[in-house]
């Protein structure tokens, strides 16, 4: 193998794939990226067995190959280089020669052959959307992505597809978070699916704030998001996801307009009090078109109020502050209605408009002591 390309572009290509790469395997060949160059371009690969990566580019090609380096090695080495045209040259003994500027390094590779093939998904389902608008429904619904391990489904977001609309669901026993945005492709009319939120993360990352087109399809085992020169294929997760449409009340009686921003930093302010080892919920109580926030742990006592607009009469319930503020920073709009019931019944943040349906908060409250 031999081809030159421009430092910072394989560098890029090694950041992205790098992701992908296990930190620590049994395989030697999982701890590498795998490099095939041909017809004049570089294919970078990353895959940890749930996780798959693989982004492409051009490059000046004189030998056609593949061969696995080890990531961290070669991410090192290239990152400190400087910023000229790499050229990299392998021979039958699997040397591998990288030159750049005044720099260069003799690194060992492995075959090609040890690296486990990413899998193959034929398109069963497809649709697509702009890059940037999947990038902000992925981080606007990640957060509530579960952690607990004893319901693995629940550690991915939920995907509802129809011809004409893409609905995106996470929970985690503690809250709900939905975004809905039209859709204009989509092939194989009604399916829906669970992908990782880990893999959904690296996606995010890998689109940018434009209007280009992602394709994501979906296997019977897999699925694969096409970004660009870039490509993540991840596992579907298999199970029951929360039947979140019974989940939601819907016949909440009071009906608030926020400004988002300024609960926030209302929060934040009490919030001051509350840590890890400190845990204390904040009590809220309405009244007056002003709420009062409140907490006390053993670092002190915090109260802060906000102005709203609306009839709560003098409604008391207690939230996580965490979830609540999240919920509030993550809603795509400054304006919110907060939609509430009892004391003991969930929050629910959704748009100030009549009839937008583009997004959906819900927080389970916190039974507060007398």
């Amino acid at each position: 193998m031999k081809f030159s390309c421009e430092k910072v572009v394989l560098q890029n290509a090694i950041n992205t794939a790098g992701r992908a790469v296990s930190t620590k395997s049994s395989i030697p060949a999982l701890e590498g990226l795998l490099l095939i160059c041909y017809g004049g371009s570089l294919i970078v690969s990353g895959y940890n067995m749930q996780l798959g990566i693989r982004t492409r580019f051009a490059c000046d090609s004189e030998e056609d190959g593949a061969l696995v380096l080890n990531a961290r090695l070669f991410g090192d080495i290239v990152r400190r280089m400087p910023d000229d045209t790499l050229t990299l040259v392998s021979d039958d003994s699997m040397t591998v020669k990288l030159h750049c500027g005044d720099a260069d390094f003799d690194i060992q590779a492995l075959p090609a052959a040890d690296f486990p093939q990413l899998p193959e998904v034929e398109e069963k389902n497809a649709f697509s959307l702009p890059e940037k608008t999947l990038g902000a429904m992925i981080r606007q619904t990640s957060f509530a992505v579960s952690t607990n391990e004893s319901r693995p489904v629940h550690m991915g977001s939920l995907f509802e597809v129809t011809p004409d609309e893409l609905t995106m669901v996470s929970v985690d026993g503690f809250r709900l978070a939905l975004r809905r945005e039209k859709l204009e492709d989509a092939r194989g009319g009604v399916f829906s699916f669970v992908a990782p939120g880990t893999a959904l993360n690296e996606v995010e990352k890998v689109c940018e704030d434009i209007d280009e087109p992602v394709k994501i399809t979906l296997g019977d085992r897999h699925v694969l998001f096409e970004v660009g020169e870039t490509e993540l294929i991840c596992r579907r997760l298999e199970g029951e996801f929360l039947d979140y449409k019974n989940a939601i009340p819907r016949s909440n009686p009071i009906h608030l307009l926020v400004d988002a921003k300024s609960m926030i930093e209302s929060l934040e302010r009490v919030s001051v009090v509350i840590n890890e080892k400190l845990k204390s919920p904040v009590r809220c109580r309405f009244g007056d078109g002003m709420v009062v926030f409140s907490a006390r742990t053993a670092n002190g006592d915090a109260k802060d109020v906000c102005k709203y607009t609306g009839d709560a009469g003098d409604l008391e319930i207690g939230f996580n502050n965490r979830y609540l503020t999240e919920a509030l920073r993550y809603a795509p709009a400054e304006t919110v209605q907060l939609e509430l019931n009892s004391g003991i019944s969930p929050a629910i943040v959704v748009p100030a408009t009549e009839g937008d349906r583009s997004f959906l908060y819900m927080v389970l409250p916190v039974r507060l002591k007398a």
